[in-house]
């Protein structure tokens, strides 16, 4: 079935995209496209001026009020709240009521991995699998489960967020959520590359890291081999609770090549079976899944 235009927004921490998409789920096509920074440091009235801003010139360019689908980091409270957002200015916030009320219309909501598992379960690497378990590794670690073609969140909208899982308790890692040994404090990008300051090396990109790594730098194979470790017992965690039908990973992080090599072998090492069967796969529709599964929402 072939449908009329959509718009999706991306509201991330640090740039939002906005796409108008056309056809059906299957054959979704991308007409229109814009990125602007975030800027959250301008703060909540800000970050709202910039996305409702962004809608109404999507909608100039097809001169009519298309349906909208937003992603956007963490979830809310049963009061309407927004909560879990590592764009911290969000939380605590009316963010999506406040949108609706500036946009005029029904807006879609769902949380920005989630929409990420939405695309890559209906246009990428996921297709053809009915339990999806997408991943982000970025500046931040989150996840989304999709079922059947349709996304889980959960009574408190929070399934999949194994980012927020402690790996280790007693650790000094502080994650922005509070607590202390979370996931996403050895697997986000910013972790992983402050770990190589820490262990001596100088400040560098993850990709850096990986490439001192191969020429034989020890600091750097430290580190790699600590992030790896994390993320097999992470990994292995996740799936001896959900046993998806397959992982997909996505994020920056994830663009890393020994993830799906010695990655996979520490996951094999810790997952509660003899063997590793779910498959954990590179993503397939790049940075702009995020925006392309929120407009799949709608």
């Amino acid at each position: 079935m072939t449908t009329g235009p959509r718009i999706g927004i991306d509201l991330g921490g640090s740039k939002i995209e906005g796409v108008v998409v056309r056809g059906s789920h299957e054959a979704t096509r991308i007409v229109e496209r814009e990125r602007i920074p975030t800027e959250a440091t301008a703060g909540y009235d800000h970050i709202l001026d910039r996305v409702a801003g962004l809608v109404e010139r999507l909608d100039d360019r097809i001169d009519e009020r298309a349906p909208i689908g937003v992603g956007m980091p963490g979830s809310v409270t049963a009061g309407g709240l927004v909560k879990n957002s590592n764009t911290v200015c969000l939380n605590g916030t009316r963010f999506r009521e406040d949108l609706e009320r500036r946009v005029g219309r029904d807006i879609t909501f769902a949380n920005d991995a989630n929409c990420f598992a939405l695309a890559e379960a209906t246009l990428g690497a996921g297709v053809g699998y009915d339990m999806v378990f997408g991943v982000i590794m970025g500046t931040g670690t989150g996840g989304g489960l999709v079922i059947g073609g349709a996304v889980r969140e959960g009574p408190q909208s929070i399934c999949g967020e194994w980012g927020h899982m402690v790996l280790w308790p007693r650790s000094d890692r502080r994650c922005y959520c509070g607590e202390t040994g979370c996931v996403e404090t050895y697997l986000a990008g910013p972790w992983i590359e402050r770990d190589y300051v820490s262990m001596g090396g100088s400040e560098m990109r993850l990709t850096d890291i990986i490439e001192r790594r191969r020429g034989g730098d020890p600091v750097a194979q430290r580190c790699v081999e600590t992030w790896l470790d994390a993320y097999g017992r992470a990994m292995a965690n996740a799936i001896n609770i959900l046993d998806p039908d397959v992982v997909v990973l996505g994020g920056g992080v994830s663009n890393a090549d020994c993830l799906y090599d010695e990655g996979t072998a520490r996951v094999a090492e810790h997952i509660f079976s003899d063997e590793l069967t779910t498959p954990i796969l590179r993503h397939r529709i790049g940075d702009s899944a995020g925006v392309i599964g929120a407009a799949l929402l709608v």
